[in-house]
């Protein structure tokens, strides 16, 4: 499992929810220092639910960045909510993350 890190701010009604997922997201086109391919390696498909329930489901590929950054917003989510991330990569690997919604 690869690091991530979140925070989820409730102002005015609207919780924002910010996650930075390690992660090399290497496309299977780049070359190393030996001239040879380096092997694809992305994630595939992200899952965040509130409280238990599916919020949002991305499908990514490989026109995203080393280490992507995540940010989406939530309505009716009070603090102390549960929100939590999880993704899996085209190798078979996968991570999560979970955190308490906060007054900002």
């Amino acid at each position: 499992m690869r690091d991530m890190k979140m925070r989820a701010q409730l102002k005015a009604g609207i919780t924002e929810v910010k996650a930075l997922i390690s992660h090399p997201m290497e496309t299977g086109r780049r070359k190393n220092a030996l001239d040879e391919t380096v092997p694809a390696h992305f994630i595939q498909l992200v899952t965040a639910t509130l409280n238990g329930k599916p919020v949002l489901e991305a499908q990514w590929g490989t026109g995203v960045s080393k280490n992507p950054y995540l940010t989406f917003y939530l309505r009716d989510a009070k603090v102390g909510d549960k929100v939590a991330i999880t993704w899996h990569d085209n190798r078979g690997e996968s991570g999560s993350g979970e955190i308490a919604v906060t007054a900002a």
